[in-house]
């Protein structure tokens, strides 16, 4: 892929990442320094349809969510800093996740992460999601890079 300018949106992160609706789960990229790390944003949409079972009355993002969203953004890091666009960063570890604050309909998620670790397949990035200012998550999650044809269960 040619030079990113950032902030980019929707078709820059579909050029890079695997991911399609309805499991995208970044907005935009607010800045990257490839290989390193990675501002980008989620703008959760109030009429999401999980947002019926989870939980009705009081709708809240999901932590699963939340943490794939972390996931994504550091993937796009990874993928961008190595020119690797079309490869897969498969989760493969999440290590002291903490939740501190809900996440609800309408809100717009910071997701920062910052790789601390990469090798020629093993990425560790140390991750935070945020509203407003205010820590919603964070871990330490690790990923394992793989083309899509040599991807296996």
């Amino acid at each position: 892929m040619d030079t990113i300018e950032f902030p980019c949106g929707r078709s820059v992160i579909e050029a890079v990442l695997p991911h399609r609706d309805p499991f995208v789960w970044v907005t935009r990229v607010m800045e990257c320094a490839p290989g390193d790390s990675i501002v980008a944003e989620l703008d959760v949409e109030v009429g999401l349809p999980l947002f019926a079972g989870h939980f009705p009355g009081h709708p809240v993002l999901p932590g699963v969510i939340i943490m794939e969203a972390l996931a994504q953004a550091a993937s796009f890091c990874i993928l961008v800093g190595r020119g690797a666009e079309g490869s897969v960063g498969f989760l493969t570890g999440i290590d002291r996740a903490k939740f501190r604050r809900q996440v609800q309909p309408g809100d717009t998620v910071r997701l920062e992460a910052r790789i601390v670790k990469s090798s020629s397949r093993m990425c560790v990035a140390e991750v935070e999601a945020s509203v407003e200012g205010v820590l919603c998550a964070s871990a330490t999650q690790k990923y394992v890079l793989d083309t899509p044809s040599s991807a296996r269960c």
